[in-house]
């Protein structure tokens, strides 16, 4: 065993904490016998591994109050190195055999690539990218509220772009499809990885032509136009809605707004 090597600890895909709160780390010994390991990178000169687990993650995100609640706990720095290793060790854990042929595949280049033994196909760690955008319209947000998310809780609109859209087709897509405004001018803002399991949040901020509404009542619980007041006491626990969780990129979107 090399005594610089380090194993994030992971029950599943869930993070092991230390007492202290922050991520917590073990050796090598205490992998899982047979299991693949995927490594991360280097931390002051410490190789450091993460474990695949025996099956990977098919439920959404918000069935999991315990991730939510650590994800909220841990360190900017922590989230960001449990994020990466869940986001991958998750991939490999799914995608166990060739989408080409359906033969067995093995992991390769330290966990950053997976091929296939029977047609010689090489599999890598995807992306999805998503935009994210603020929508903007006589000094009022547009922000929706989810199917399935907690009463009172809005956030920016978002969307998966689709192959062949730019960014700013996919954001103009989007927000037609589920509010039915139309939106001119949209630039970008900035960007987040959302590993959650293997998403790109692009944050972006959009001028809408009218403030017309019609919900796509199959995406959406409830979508409504909010003041910069409103936005601004939101953001510091005081109501109108509950704003989206520091961690979450469409957090930042909002204090941007607010600040500019």
């Amino acid at each position: 065993m090399n005594w610089r090597a380090r194993l994030l600890a992971l029950d599943g895909l869930m993070p092991g904490m230390d007492e202290s709160g922050a991520l917590a780390w073990t050796t090598l010994a205490d992998a899982p016998e047979g299991c693949d390991l995927v490594f991360l990178g280097l931390d002051e000169g410490k190789a450091c591994f993460a474990a695949v687990p025996e099956a990977g993650d098919i439920a959404p995100r918000l069935a999991n109050p315990a991730l939510w609640q650590a994800m909220a706990s841990l360190r900017p720095d922590d989230l960001a190195i449990y994020g990466g290793a869940r986001s991958l060790v998750d991939w490999h854990a799914r995608h166990r055999f060739c989408a080409q042929c359906g033969g067995p595949t093995t992991l390769a280049k330290g966990g950053w690539q997976r091929d296939c033994g029977n047609c010689g196909a090489q599999h890598f760690p995807r992306t999805d990218p998503v935009t994210i955008m603020l929508v903007e319209h006589n000094d009022r947000l547009l922000l929706g509220r989810g199917k399935g998310w907690p009463e009172g809780r809005f956030s920016a609109l978002a969307g998966f772009v689709e192959p062949g859209e730019s960014l700013e087709e996919a954001v103009a897509r989007e927000v037609l499809e589920e509010s039915g405004v139309v939106v001119g001018e949209v630039r970008y803002i900035a960007s987040q990885p959302w590993p959650f399991p293997s998403q790109l949040m692009i944050g972006c901020h959009a001028t809408a032509t009218s403030d017309a509404i019609t919900m796509d009542e199959t995406e959406l619980a409830e979508i409504g136009w909010f003041s910069r007041s409103e936005v601004a006491a939101a953001l510091v626990g005081e109501g109108p809605f509950t704003a989206p969780p520091a961690q979450a990129i469409a957090h930042h979107l909002l204090t941007w707004w607010i600040e500019k």
